[in-house]
Parts: C-alpha cells; sequence; structure tokens
C-alpha cells in the first residue's frame, strides 16, 4: 500500500514524460544476444529458444525494476537447470546494502543477518557450509574460517548478475548440496553504449545510534562504474569501485547459556542453571571498499579474451561496553526465589555472592569492555579464453583467489572491590535480581548500582586478547569443450571439461592474558589495575534500555598503559589451545565430466534438457600439533621462546573418489508452459575448520585421552536430490507462475562426538609410553568430529510474479511473491538450554516467503518489499565457542524509490528495516531460554545518481 501511496504521489511528475521515458542504466543485451550467467555452466542456445527470447525482450519497453524481473524471468524460462536469477537492474538500479540482500528476494533463499546484515545465505533449508559461490566462474575463498561466504563482502554495485543453481549439472563445480550462486561482473563488450559511466552517492542515517554513546549516526555510499568499447568493439575496458561507511551500532540484552549439569541450590531444589546474564552496547564503525576491473579482448568473432579482477576489504569495528553478571553455576553463588522454565533450567531469581566461607567467591557483576574487531579481504582474479569455431566451443579459464580475516577479538572485565591498593584485594559482595522475557528484552537489578560507577570501588581484573587469523588461498584451471550436433535428433552437443583446484587454508590463534577474571587465580605481579576518569567514562542507557543501571565504558589498552602494561598476543604453552587450534589443511581437487545437451521430440512436444556425470577426486591433508606428553614429541618454542617437548607435527588425512550422475530435463507443454524433473548425486566438502589436525590430550587412570573437537579424516557431505516442478510463463515476459518440489537425502551431517576407548593407533595417532609400565598408555577418549547419520529434507516452493497487468497509467504496478515450505527428519542434541534436548537443522526454516510491490512509471519508481522467515537453527552466535541456538522468526521491510530529474541525474532514497527488527535467540528450542534480543536501529539513505 506505501508503494501504491508513493505511485500516486509520482504521478503528477510522470504524466506529460510519457513519451520520452528513461532508459534503464543496466546494460540490456540486444534482441536475440543473451550473456549466460556463469561462464564455466554457459550453454549454446537453441535457435528456436533464441528467437523466442528476442520476441519477448523486445516485445514491450520497460524501465525500472519491471525490467530485471522481466529479464530475469527470460533466463530462468530457458536455462537448462532449475534456477532463479537477479540481473543488474534489480541490483545496481536500486542497490541494497550487499548482494545477500539482493539473494533474498529469490524464492527458497534467507540470509542470517550478522550484526544487522544479510551475512550468510541459506538455501532450501541448509546453511552455507552446504553451498558452492563462484564469481565469474571461480570458486570463492571465505573470510568465515569455514566453508560458508560472507555475502556482505561483495558489494551489489559491482555485480551484474547473480544465479541461484537449485538442481546440479554436470559442468557444475562440486559443493553444492544446498545449491551454487554463481556471481558475475558485467562484460563491457556487452554493453549497450559504446561509452557509459554511473556514479552513486547517497548518504545514510541510523536511528539507533543516538541510544549508543559516541556512536555515530551518519554514513554513505558512494559508487562508480565505467564501461567502454574501443577498436570498433574488439576491445572492451570495464572499471568499477564502491565504499561504503555506516556506523555499527546494536544494544543487546543476552541471557547466557546452561553447561548442560544439575545444581542443588540452598533451598535444596535441583536445577539446571544458567552462566549469567549480559547488557551490552555495541558501537563502531563498517568501512568497505570493492573494485572491478575488467579487459575484454575480441579480435575476432570466433576468439575472446579476458583478464579481469575483483577486490574487496572490509573493516568492521565493533565494540561492546555493559555489564556482564557471571558464575551463576558451579555453586559460586547463592540462589534465591528462583524461577524455572518448563525445561527445568532458572530463568530469573536473585543471585548473591556466597557468604565468607562457602564456596567459591567468583560471582560478580563485571563491567566489560568486548573488542571484536574483523578485518577481512577477498581478491579474485584470471585469465579466460573463448573459441568458437563452427560446432566447436573451448572454454579455458586459470584463476587465483584468495581471502584473509583477522579478527582481534579483545574480552575487558572490571569488577568492584574492597581493599584495593593492598596486598590482598578482594571482590566485593553483590547482588543481582533478573528475570528473562523470552524473546523480548529482560529485567535486571542491582544491590549496589552505584559501585559500578565508582573509581574508587572499580578496578581491571583481566585483559585477554585471543585474535582469530584466517588465510584461505585457490588456485584454479577449468577447462571445456563442447561439439555440437545440429542435425541429431536426440542431443544438440556433447562436453567434456576438466577443473583442477589446489586450496590452501590456514589458521593462526595466539593469546595475551593480563591478571585473573574476578581476580580469582591472582597472578604474581599482574594485581587488579585502578582506574581514572579518562580512561574509564561513566556510561548511562537510553531509550529501551533505559532501566539498566549506569556503567563504566573502559578503555583497555589506555589502562593497561597506564601502568606501562603493553599487550603482545603470541602463541603460548600455557595456553597451549593457541597452537593445538593452529595450522593448516591442504585440499586438492581433480574433477573430469561429461555432458550431452538434450533436444528432441516427445509426443508431440519439445523435451529439452541435459544428462552428464562428474567424476571428482579429493585429495585432504591437515597439518597441526598433537600433544603426545611426557617428553616424547621434538622441541618447540612458543611466543614467549619457551621449549616444549610434549607436542610433535603431524600430517593426518584421506583421498576419495566419488562419480556424481546427473539428469536434467524439460518437457514444453504449450509455448507458455513447461514441467522440469531433474536428479543428481552432489557433495558439499566438509567445514575446513573442522579438518584440522591439532589435537590436546590428558592422562587419567593410565589412559591417554585425546581433545580436539575436529578431524582431517571427515567424509564429505553427500547427497541425493531429486525436482519436480510446473512453470507457467505470461506473454511478452511479463510474469511467471511456477511451482516446484524437491527431496534431498543426506547420507551423513558433521556433529562432535566422544569415543570411548578409542584405537588411536589405528587412526595415526601416536601414544605415549607409560613410564610405570614402559608401554604405551591404554586407550582412553577420544573426542573429536564425526560424520553422525543423515536424514531427509523435502520442500515445497512456489513463485509467482507479473508486470503491465493493469491498463493505462497503471501498468508499471508490478507484484512478486515467493513462498517455500521446508521439512527435514533432522535434529541436533544440544543442553545449552539445559537438559539436552533436539533442535532442527542448522539454516532450516520451515517457513520461508519474500514479497514485492512495484511502480516504474517514466522516471519515477518505487518498491516496497519485505522478506520473512520462520524460526531457525545456526551455530553462528559466539560466546567463546560457536553456539549452536535457535533464532527466533523475523520479518524484514524495505522501502526504495527514485526519480529521474533529467535523463542523467536520478535522485534516490530507501529505507532498510523498516520495523527495526530485532535478531532474537534462544536456547534448547525453548522460547523462555533467552539467548540474545540485539536492536541494529532502521538506516534511511539519500542519494543522486549519475548515468552517461
Amino acid at each position: 500500500m506505501f508503494a501504491l501511496a508513493m505511485a500516486s504521489a509520482g504521478l503528477c511528475f510522470t504524466a506529460g514524460i510519457q513519451a520520452a521515458p528513461v532508459t534503464d542504466g543496466a546494460a540490456t543485451a540486444p534482441a536475440g544476444q543473451t550473456s549466460t550467467p556463469q561462464d564455466d555452466t554457459s550453454k549454446t542456445q537453441k535457435p528456436e529458444e533464441k528467437n523466442t527470447l528476442a520476441k519477448s525482450l523486445s516485445g514491450i519497453t520497460v524501465t525500472g525494476y519491471s525490467n530485471s524481473v522481466e529479464k530475469s524471468i527470460d533466463y530462468q524460462r530457458y536455462a537448462d537447470t532449475i534456477q532463479n536469477v537477479i540481473t543488474a537492474a534489480d541490483i545496481g538500479g536500486l542497490p541494497d546494502q550487499s548482494i545477500a540482500d539482493s539473494l533474498t528476494h529469490l524464492p527458497g533463499v534467507s540470509a542470517e543477518r550478522i550484526a544487522g546484515q544479510a551475512s550468510q545465505i541459506n538455501i532450501r533449508g541448509l546453511s552455507g557450509n552446504f553451498i558452492q559461490t563462484t564469481l565469474d566462474g571461480r570458486e570463492q575463498p571465505s573470510t568465515s574460517g569455514s566453508n560458508y561466504i560472507q555475502f556482505d563482502q561483495y558489494p551489489s554495485e559491482l555485480i551484474n548478475m547473480a544465479t541461484v543453481y537449485k538442481s546440479s549439472q554436470a559442468s557444475l563445480i562440486t559443493g553444492g548440496v544446498g545449491g551454487t550462486i554463481g556471481l558475475q561482473t558485467a562484460n563491457p563488450l556487452e554493453n549497450s553504449k559504446d561509452q557509459s559511466l554511473n556514479v552513486d552517492a547517497r548518504g545514510s542515517y541510523n536511528g539507533q545510534a543516538h541510544d549508543v554513546t559516541g556512536a555515530r549516526a551518519l554514513g554513505y555510499r558512494l559508487s562508480a562504474a565505467y564501461q567502454g568499447k574501443f577498436l570498433d568493439n574488439t576491445l572492451g575496458v570495464g572499471l568499477g569501485m564502491a565504499q561504503m561507511y555506516q556506523p555499527h551500532v546494536s544494544e543487546q540484552f543476552v541471557g547466557e547459556a546452561s553447561d548442560g549439569q544439575k545444581y542443588t541450590l540452598a533451598n535444596g531444589q535441583s536445577a539446571y542453571l544458567p552462566q549469567g546474564i549480559q547488557l551490552q552496547q555495541n558501537g563502531g564503525e563498517e568501512r568497505r571498499t570493492g573494485y572491478m576491473g575488467t579487459v575484454v579482448w575480441k579480435p575476432t568473432d570466433e576468439l575472446q579474451l579476458t583478464g579481469d579482477g575483483f577486490f574487496s576489504k572490509f573493516k568492521n569495528e565493533s565494540f561492546g561496553y555493559g555489564l556482564r553478571s557471571q558464575n551463576f553455576y558451579g555453586n559460586n553463588a547463592q540462589i534465591t526465589n528462583p524461577v524455572f522454565s518448563s525445561l527445568g533450567t532458572m530463568i530469573g531469581g536473585t543471585v548473591s555472592s556466597n557468604p565468607a566461607g562457602v564456596g567459591g567467591n567468583q560471582f560478580s557483576n563485571e563491567t566489560t569492555a568486548d573488542n571484536y574487531t574483523t578485518v577481512s579481504n577477498v581478491f579474485s582474479g584470471g585469465l579466460n579464453l573463448k573459441w568458437n569455431h563452427g560446432p566447436w566451443h573451448l572454454d579455458s579459464d586459470v584463476s587465483l583467489s584468495r581471502a584473509a580475516s583477522h579478527q582481534i577479538n579483545v574480552d575487558t572485565t572490571a569488577d568492584p572491590y574492597t581493599g584495593l591498593g593492598s596486598a590482598n584485594p578482594q571482590l566485593m559482595p553483590q547482588s543481582l535480581t533478573y528475570m528473562l522475557h523470552g524473546r523480548g528484552i529482560g529485567t535486571a537489578s542491582f544491590a549496589n548500582p552505584g559501585a559500578y560507577t565508582n573509581l574508587s570501588d572499580m578496578a581491571l581484573s583481566r585483559y585477554g586478547v585471543y585474535p582469530y587469523v584466517y588465510h584461505d588461498k585457490m588456485k584454479a584451471f577449468r577447462t571445456s569443450v563442447k561439439y555440437d550436433l545440429p542435425n541429431n535428433s536426440w542431443l544438440s552437443a556433447l562436453e567434456a571439461g576438466v577443473y583442477m583446484n589446489n586450496h590452501n587454508y590456514r589458521a593462526d590463534r595466539s593469546v595475551y592474558v593480563y591478571g585473573s577474571e574476578w581476580n580469582t587465580s591472582p597472578v604474581a605481579g599482574q594485581p587488579p589495575l585502578t582506574l581514572n576518569g579518562s580512561d574509564a567514562q561513566t556510561t548511562c542507557w537510553k531509550g529501551t534500555f533505559g532501566s539498566f543501571p549506569c556503567f563504566l565504558k573502559l578503555n583497555g589498552p589506555a589502562i593497561l598503559a597506564a601502568h606501562g602494561i603493553t599487550a603482545t598476543p603470541v602463541k603460548d604453552w600455557k595456553n597451549s589451545w593457541s597452537e593445538i587450534q593452529s595450522g593448516s589443511v591442504n585440499e586438492k581437487t581433480r574433477d573430469l565430466f561429461v555432458m550431452a545437451d538434450i533436444d528432441a521430440q516427445l509426443f508431440g512436444h519439445q523435451l529439452t534438457g541435459n544428462v552428464g556425470m562428474r567424476m571428482s577426486r579429493q585429495s585432504q591433508y591437515s597439518y597441526g600439533l598433537q600433544q603426545v606428553g611426557n617428553g616424547a614429541g621434538v622441541p618447540i618454542a612458543d611466543g614467549y621462546g619457551v621449549i616444549s617437548t610434549d607436542y610433535a607435527p603431524i600430517k593426518v588425512g584421506k583421498t576419495y573418489t566419488d562419480y556424481l550422475p546427473s539428469l536434467n530435463l524439460i518437457y514444453h507443454l504449450t509455448d507458455n508452459d513447461q514441467a522440469r524433473f531433474s536428479a543428481a548425486k552432489v557433495l558439499s566438502r566438509p567445514p575446513i575448520d573442522l579438518m584440522l589436525a591439532g589435537a590436546g590430550s590428558w592422562i587419567s587412570n593410565g589412559q591417554y585421552n585425546v581433545w580436539g573437537g575436529t578431524s582431517p579424516l571427515l567424509n564429505p557431505l553427500r547427497a541425493q536430490q531429486y525436482d519436480l516442478g510446473y512453470e507457467h510463463y505470461f506473454d511478452d515476459s511479463s510474469g511467471a507462475l511456477t511451482a516446484g518440489v524437491f527431496f534431498k537425502h543426506i547420507d551423513s551431517f558433521i556433529q562432535n562426538v566422544t569415543y570411548n576407548n578409542y584405537n588411536f593407533a589405528a587412526a595415526g595417532i601416536t601414544v605415549p609410553t607409560d613410564p610405570t609400565t614402559g608401554k604405551p598408555y591404554l586407550n582412553g577418549q577420544y573426542q573429536t568430529a564425526y560424520n553422525a547419520k543423515g536424514g531427509n529434507l523435502r520442500g515445497l516452493e512456489l513463485g509467482f510474479s507479473k508486470t503491465h497487468f493493469l491498463p493505462g497509467i497503471w501498468s508499471g504496478l508490478g507484484v512478486q511473491a515467493n513462498y517455500s515450505l521446508t521439512s527435514s527428519s533432522v535434529r541436533n542434541p544440544t543442553n545449552l538450554g539445559g537438559p539436552t534436548t533436539y533442535i532442527g537443522l542448522p539454516g532450516l526454516s520451515r517457513r520461508v516467503a519474500s514479497g514485492a510491490v512495484f511502480y516504474d512509471n517514466g522516471p519515477f519508481s518505487a518498491r516496497v518489499s519485505a522478506n520473512y522467515r520462520s524460526s531457525f537453527v545456526s551455530d553462528t552466535q559466539i560466546a567463546v565457542n560457536n553456539q549452536l541456538v535457535t533464532f527466533a522468526s523475523e520479518t524484514v521491510y524495505d522501502f526504495q524509490t527514485s526519480y529521474a530529474i533529467t535523463d542523467q541525474l536520478s535522485v534516490v532514497y530507501q529505507m532498510l528495516n523498516i520495523g527495526n527488527q530485532p535478531t532474537r535467540t534462544y536456547f534448547g528450542g525453548n522460547t523462555s531460554q533467552t539467548g540474545t534480543i540485539q536492536y541494529f536501529g532502521r538506516t534511511s539513505y539519500l542519494g543522486l545518481n549519475f548515468k552517461m
């Protein structure tokens, strides 16, 4: 309705300009000419399909978002695979925050919002670890530290087309059990103009920033793209730049997880207890700069050479300040007036320090300062050759792609003390009364709130730095040869190809810690550090969080510097995990494929599609350190120069081969109706961070036990999948009605497991000698990752789009609507909510829907859109380790509009997250067990777009 109102308002501006509509600035193929969505899967279109496509594209003149919808319909209609497409008019005409936002407009596609932005993509109920992503046909490295791509790394302004492949074919790079996302930059030789320039500048405003102390509300987006054709259209040059600056702001209420154990309270009750609660303001800024360059040389109609590169750097500053009440469990606090959830886990009550001489004294309402600033970058580039001579078609590509991510991860805590400055300062007795409110903000009150802003009482207890550094690099080569069969009654072409990829992943951990949290384990020479007014400023809450007590905003590095201390994180044997969790994984992929394109007549109707086989051979080996103990290792120095002989370098891995058949059939019932069937065997590689070889160990009762939670011996995630669908296309590409069902059987999912009496020697793990017996220790526990039993995934997808269904001036009105229903038999165990419960498959929302109403009329364009997903499970919430939690259902509304003042200049306005939809999580599948309630605010953009 909002879009209709804006459309009505725009009519007075557009009525007199109908004779000369402004053309869309995105590249539009001339009649009869199309570009392929992804280089490595391009298919020469059949003559009759080209004629039909030319007719549909030239039948009506459209602009704006309607143009995008209609071009996308044509790509979907004539594709051999089941796919959905976003074209440049959608992405570049009214740009979303990132390509992730654009992808969520497609059926069955949803996004996980990280720090308020769409980041990880889920397809058909499967998380990003089941999704393959390419850019210009090249497999993309990841900045996430795992397999999934963080799509907010990719500026939407630099992407010309995005295709989501939901069924597989032999020429597709392996990895897409959930689907494959093919991103594509523009080919300047396909631009409709000889020279074009597009400059876009927008200012932004975030309304949440005023509630976060020190946060800035203003930001901007700036992009410029140039395309030119030279030397009689044989040389094309494309250049692009996109820059974003915006505040990183949020406010959050956090209920922390349980350890899954029952404790006996003072009143004799037995209950599960959470670790604590948190109240936090989060501020900072986000800066992303992307560059793209392409040179295309086509000296003849038969030969085309392309060199291109893409680079993006994203600096996401994230500083969290607030209060954290900790150590409810472990008999570290007194619990009174407890309130329990249906799981028997405490969700409210009064928590107080233990009396002197009773249990431990580790309960505190800490003042916290966290720094989760991440700097990441992605580069992808290469050389491509295409040669077409008669029936022969050659496509070869060599590429280098690399990604790096560095998260600083700082945890600073301060507590109220008695006896500060003495030889033995003690935690001040404290008390908290709280109540969780499920998916809403809970309550919290402190017995002595003034203590937490009193510089005479507060001191820094601990300063910890735990950097996460990841490097991900791929060197790849692919080539394919296709031979057309124009006179064959069943096949139109035969194709064969090779794909090789050397993939190297490296994780580096380091650590620096000053002091001891709550000063419970005092370190010699590291007492609590006193504070001053310049390094610890009183900060209060506003708005919805205004009832919570004030706190001190700590500047941890400045506090340390005032006491002559500099934090330098290194690998450290005292924190042996920093050595064990560092290591590398090397993967080598060697694939061959053969494929035949089908074009036949069956029962009087055309049958098209393809059938093929892909052979994929994979080698995966990891290098790390294993703690063997008893000096049975080799001398290794840590970052402080300390030598240990308790560790030994190891190399563990395996090689395997898979044969992956695929079939895609399209039965053309009428000119506008077709049915599809697809079947394939597919696989996704194990998450690469779970294949690290490093492991620690301990000795108990004469047994050797190993911990680590990772394994280089993991099998890939194999699946068999089937699709059946029906598609009806309206005349002149003005819309489509689609319906489809799908089924996947996934052989295994990766989970953590503890084996007892594990045969370490058989797995190649060295067992040290027991000095009391002179023989190897007995086999004990092995805590690792393994391929757990898989399950089925099934679903229904519906899609509808229509433009030009009203007469006259309202012909520019259009609608889009998508709905998917997905279910799975897979359940994951978790005890973060207290007792062990079983929650769903990560990434699966039972219901996903999106809709848009848009209006294009001459220079005026408007669109209001909504994206809904029901609750889903994910492990992207991080405490110390990633946590498996349930994300509550959410609906995000966006509005975008533009008006062309002249043929070259337009004014653009956007409002994103109109309803300030929070991210809400809970533990154990129980909505009363609050995880995180996080508000990010709504963002408005206003700017100008210049085209020539």
